[in-house]
């Protein structure tokens, strides 16, 4: 390793030292966060020591700002920033250097939309958000759906994991349900294996069956990866249960197994 190279990674290192100082999470906020979300209880010590390293890293770098007379507090922002980092619990936070700011909002907010047709007709409906991640930040967030991540687990939602898969889909510029992949990993076969399960996937939801990932996700394949990820993190056993190709897709993609993890235990 050349010299440069050495004092580059000294730099660094010092420079994660000073955040983790500054951003330390206490031990009982920490241990709160975890008991209170049912998916990251399930995590060993060692992956729950990482991930609470990465959420102070990543507390350090965002900016939260309350909507509506909301006051973000150190709980609310550490619950966040950990739903946020499981995903990148083995992919560092490179992914989320894109944006600083993150909006939380009381509850739902009404967004106006508005798209032209091919005849050049402009169409403008209101929609309901609980969430929402814009190329670049911010992402907006509804804390009322937030705060409940440790009941809506049980059916395979959580706004936060949602939102932060679509910053890793958009990190090539674009959301197409089609993230950067990691070395190893084949494009053409991702792309195979997503159009396939998506295509079964819309079937289901327009012949009414019920299906464990949310039928939003059959408005789009940006939406389709979205919802995936959530169930594969919430509701791991029941992904590789039922979607056994698609969770092992995931799983490189991720590299974690989240259904091989045991039961929570009181570490």
């Amino acid at each position: 390793m050349s010299l440069w190279a050495r004092l580059s990674q000294g730099w660094r290192r010092a420079s994660e030292s000073r955040a983790l100082t500054r951003r330390a999470i206490p031990d009982p906020l920490w241990r709160d966060t975890v008991a209170q979300l049912p998916f990251l209880a399930r995590l060993g010590a060692a992956d729950r020591g990482e991930l609470r390293r990465l959420s102070s890293l990543f507390l350090d770098t965002k900016e939260f700002h309350g909507a509506g007379g909301l006051v973000v507090d150190d709980a609310m922002a550490v619950s966040i920033a950990a739903q946020a980092c499981l995903p990148v619990l083995r992919l560092g936070l490179a992914p989320y250097r894109s944006f600083v700011g993150i909006v939380v909002h009381p509850d739902e907010v009404v967004a106006q939309r508005e798209w032209a047709d091919a005849h050049g007709i402009v169409h403008q409906w209101d929609e309901q958000l609980s969430g929402e991640a814009m190329q670049g930040g911010p992402v907006m967030l509804s804390w009322r759906d937030v705060g409940a991540a440790g009941q809506s687990a049980a059916w395979g939602y959580n706004v936060v994991i949602h939102e932060f898969a679509h910053v890793l889909d958009m990190a090539d510029g674009v959301a197409n349900g089609l993230p950067p992949l990691p070395p190893g990993m084949d494009r053409g076969e991702w792309l195979r294996l997503m159009d396939d399960e998506y295509a079964h996937f819309r079937t289901a939801v327009d012949r009414g069956r019920p299906t464990l990932l949310d039928p939003y996700g059959a408005s789009g394949m940006d939406e389709f990866f979205a919802v995936a990820c959530e169930a594969f993190f919430v509701r791991p056993d029941e992904m590789r249960a039922q979607h056994p190709e698609l969770y092992a897709l995931l799983a490189r993609y991720f590299k974690q197994d989240p259904a091989g993890r045991p039961a929570p235990d009181a570490g």
